[in-house]
């Protein structure tokens, strides 16, 4: 199935295990053959050697660390009644690793999930996922008026496990039968986009097993579920195949977790999802980082000032000058609502001592803002309170400023002058050793008649340079920066972190709790400016004297060197419940059709996750993990069907089941719960089962019926998402070709397309076909205007028009030839004139009334053809062209009152 073309999910029936849990005995036999006849005595042959070996599989005990995910999440109080509980496992075998002995020729999970209401479980009368501790002998031989498993010899007797008690009637009734065992568990491979986790972890695609109940939690009440072991109850499954007629049995409970059905419940996931979006549908500054008082009207000119601040996203700050006045200034920290102006300065001429440099005063209202000097500050005091950066740091300077001093004491002295400083000790003299005369000037040397020399003159020494003139030679910036290298090994990347906000306390990020109030989400723009004084106020730590402050470039050019990241620009923050019912969610971001990098996921409290992306997306979904999307019914109790073969796998076929002219519900096909009577557990084999009749309805023939992963894939509901919408959605070609008279389907990964019209009958007569993914627009009265852009030009003759026709999806690029080519419009939806040969340029078809009127799961298709005229042909970039700005694309506006999310203020 594919949701989205970021979300990609298959389905399998099973995972089949090489061996499955159990003894194995292996026997090898020996003979000696020659030629092809064995020569050993057969009276006397080499013994055979046999020996045992058991594979095991969990069996009695589930690592906590298997269970993925599990739904409606634990604890949860929600509307549940239309969804059947699951739970996914990170190890995508462990059902079909004990083998059940079975009449079935399929193969059969050994798990089973059952949903227990209150009064069903003897052991959890309150359904809160209560069980007793016993163990393998107490559940294998429960006491008379009990059943357990029909378990072998070879199990430990005195390991202990999970149980649960239970009326044989509720057991009968809720417990699925052998033929509908694998029907309720399938693997699941899962793809998405790369989602960075907290600390960094990258989340990323894998193999699931998921195993589903067969019970609607119909009724308001709270429900346990229990994976409970089947392994020795076949034969035992069916309504009257209890033996002895016991009056409760005995289950081996691997897992359980309880929730409560409640339309009201505050902990349901895709309630608290659409309550966090409800503030921005209709206006998207809603959803600001901001403090703006509601209704508040300015009476004044300093008022409407101070307002304005607000809507900036600034905040008041108790403040006193140094001139001892109480007063107040106004703070933001790097989160802001809007784009921040670029400071005057580009590049700080620090180091410095004080944060007074970065003060910002308003003479026109008397006031400061401090936001930057704040920043230097956190800074300094993130970097001094960490002892191995503040003296790592601290340490470089020293050892820049003596290499600084060493090299102006050899600059200044004429004999020494030439001194290598880097050098290692005696390279001086070995070089001169190797001077090509050295050799006969020694032997000279030694020949001759020792007399006294004339004492040389003293030489004449010159003035130190300073550390500025130094600079200005590249031989000693040279020596400097390998110093600074040597003595910063760890500075980068921790400078690194600290641009990413981590260590930042949450009253910086957000200086106002009503900013972000429970249960809200706040979009936010990057100021670098906050960011560059932060990291400023850490590499400005062990600045004291002039030296410092002369190395300073240089140092700071080395501290800030080889980032993997770049800083972050935008990012969201969510304070609410849903953290806890979804701790790891897919929050997907792109930008024109590409997608954002997320540098930063982290919770920073048990309700308050932050992200942080390296640019400003226009498009930001939230949703549900793939891994956990659930089986369940639509509000009207029915299945929305989707598509099982072709190109669309997993799309929906617009269709459901039952049809809504028959006036019967998928709850048509449940069996009695065990007490009231109420139908509640899914009745899914048989002629009369839920199997057969939505197989018919799949359209498979008389004699075949869906396998388990085709029926989960019907059953699925897609995962709850949200959209935050810009005001223009960029939707990107999913395909594109073009069909030629008399050719193949040999066009789907040319570029450019061609489009060209000699008549019916003419083999270079071309139409081209585009595909964008729609998946992402809003209803279409929010779709003020869709436009569609095509780069273009003419390739013989130029100056004609383009015309753009709607067309069906039932194309595919890879086999679209003249004979299959879907019909198109009869009216053109809009034109675009192309101008001269080879003016690339782009065109520009206003489609909107056919965007809106779309129909077909989340995709549109056009064609593109030209009036019948000779040497006349079009050139279209297609989504192969190597430059990604110039293929084809649906540029759609969205009607809102004020800008969205990204706007630039």
């Amino acid at each position: 199935m594919t949701d989205s073309p970021d979300l990609n999910v298959t389905f399998y029936d099973y995972l089949q295990p090489a061996a499955t849990a159990d003894v194995y005995t292996i026997t090898v036999e020996q003979h000696l053959v020659r030629n092809g006849v064995r020569i050993d005595p057969v009276d006397d042959p080499v013994p055979d050697v046999a020996d045992e070996y058991e594979i095991r599989a969990a069996q009695f005990f589930l690592d906590p660390t298997t269970v993925h995910a599990i739904y409606p999440a634990a604890g949860a109080s929600g509307l549940y009644s239309h969804v059947l509980p699951h739970i996914t496992l990170n190890r995508a075998l462990l059902p079909w690793e004990r083998q059940l002995e079975s009449r079935s020729e399929a193969r059969e999970p050994w798990l089973a999930l059952l949903v227990f209401t209150e009064g069903e479980i003897e052991d959890d009368p309150e359904a809160e996922g209560v069980f007793t501790q016993r163990t393998v002998r107490e559940l294998r031989h429960p006491g008379a008026g009990t059943l357990g498993p029909d378990l072998n010899d070879r199990v430990d007797q005195d390991l202990e496990c999970r149980t649960i008690d239970l009326p044989a009637s509720v057991f009968t009734a809720i417990v699925p039968r052998e033929d509908e065992l694998r029907y309720l568990t399938h693997m699941r491979d899962v793809e998405t986009a790369p989602q960075r986790r907290d600390n960094g972890e990258v989340f990323a695609e894998g193999k699931y097993a998921v195993v589903a109940a067969n019970r609607f939690p119909r009724s308001p009440g709270s429900y346990v579920v229990h994976l409970v072991s089947l392994e020795g109850w076949i034969g035992r499954l069916a309504e009257g195949s209890l033996p002895g007629n016991p009056q409760r049995v005995r289950l081996c409970s691997l897992w359980s977790w309880s929730f409560t059905n409640d339309s009201e419940g505050s902990l349901n996931p895709g309630k608290l999802l659409r309550n966090l979006m409800a503030p921005g549908k209709d206006d998207r500054e809603n959803l600001a980082l901001r403090l703006a008082p509601l209704g508040a009207t300015a009476s004044s000119p300093e008022a409407e000032h101070a307002l304005e601040r607000l809507r900036h996203g600034y905040t008041a700050v108790a403040y006193r000058t140094l001139s001892g006045e109480n007063t107040y200034a106004w703070y933001r920290g790097p989160l802001t609502p809007l784009t921040a102006p670029q400071l005057p300065l580009g590049e700080t001429d620090g180091p410095y001592t004080t944060a007074d440099h970065a003060l910002i005063y308003d003479r026109e209202h008397g006031l400061f803002d401090v936001s930057y000097a704040a920043a230097w500050t956190l800074g300094r005091t993130i970097a001094l309170a960490d002892p191995d950066y503040s003296a790592e740091i601290t340490a470089a300077r020293r050892e820049l400023a003596n290499r600084a001093a060493t090299l102006s004491a050899l600059s200044s002295d004429p004999s020494r002058a030439h001194h290598d400083a880097d050098a290692p000790p005696a390279t001086a003299a070995l070089r001169e050793m190797s001077t090509a005369d050295f050799g006969r000037g020694l032997v000279r040397a030694l020949q001759a008649p020792l007399v006294r020399e004339p004492s040389r003159p003293r030489a004449a020494r010159l003035t130190r340079p300073d550390t500025r003139a130094l600079l200005a030679d590249a031989r000693t910036r040279q020596s400097l920066a390998a110093v600074a290298d040597a003595r910063t090994p760890t500075t980068s990347p921790w400078l690194e972190r600290l641009s990413l906000l981590r260590g930042v306390p949450f009253n910086h990020l957000v200086p106002d709790p009503r900013m972000l109030p429970p249960e809200s989400l706040r979009a936010f723009r990057i100021d670098p400016g906050w960011i560059q004084a932060l990291v400023a106020g850490a590499t400005d730590v062990g600045a004291h004297t002039s030296e410092d402050r002369y190395l300073d470039p240089l140092l700071r050019q080395r501290l800030l060197r080889d980032r993997d990241t770049e800083d972050p620009a935008a990012g969201l923050l969510i304070h609410s419940e849903l953290i806890h019912a979804w701790p790891e969610f897919d929050i997907l971001a792109t930008a024109e059709g590409e997608p954002v990098e997320e540098l930063r996921r982290d919770h920073l409290a048990p309700d308050v996750l932050l992200l942080l992306w390296d640019a400003v997306p226009d498009l930001v979904v939230i949703r549900e993990p793939g891994q956990g999307i659930h089986f369940g019914v639509n509000d009207a109790e029915r299945i929305s069907l989707r598509h099982l073969t072709g190109d669309r796998v997993g799309y929906p076929t617009g269709e459901e089941f039952p049809k809504a002219d028959t006036h019967k519900t998928v709850f048509d096909y449940l069996r009695p719960g065990p007490a009231t009577g109420v139908p509640t557990v899914l009745h899914l084999r048989g002629n009369d089962g839920l199997v057969s009749a939505l197989s018919a309805a799949c359209g498979l023939p008389d004699n075949e019926q869906l396998e388990p992963g085709e029926f989960a894939l019907e059953l699925v509901n897609a995962p709850v998402e949200q959209v935050l919408l810009p005001e223009t959605l960029w939707c990107k070609c999913v395909a594109d070709t073009f069909a030629q008279q008399g050719f193949g389907p040999n066009f789907g990964s040319t570029n450019p397309l061609l489009v060209k019209n000699e008549g019916p009958t003419s083999n270079v007569t071309r139409i081209a076909y585009l595909r964008f993914d729609t998946s992402y627009l809003p209803p279409a009265d929010r779709v003020d205007r869709a436009v569609l852009r095509v780069h273009a030009a003419a390739v013989d003759a130029g100056s004609f028009d383009l015309k753009a026709h709607g067309t069906s999806n039932d194309w595919d690029e890879a086999t679209l030839d003249w004979n299959s080519k879907p019909d198109l419009s009869a009216t053109p939806l809009a034109t675009a004139r192309v101008g001269p040969v080879d003016a690339w340029t782009w065109l520009e078809f206003d489609i909107t009334e056919y965007v809106r009127s779309r129909t077909d799961g989340g995709q549109l298709s056009v064609a593109l053809t030209k009036g019948q005229a000779p040497r006349q042909m079009a050139g279209i970039s297609s989504r192969e062209a190597a430059e990604t700005g110039l293929r084809p694309h649906l540029a759609v506006t969205i009607k809102q009152s004020t800008r969205a999310f990204g706007g630039e203020r």
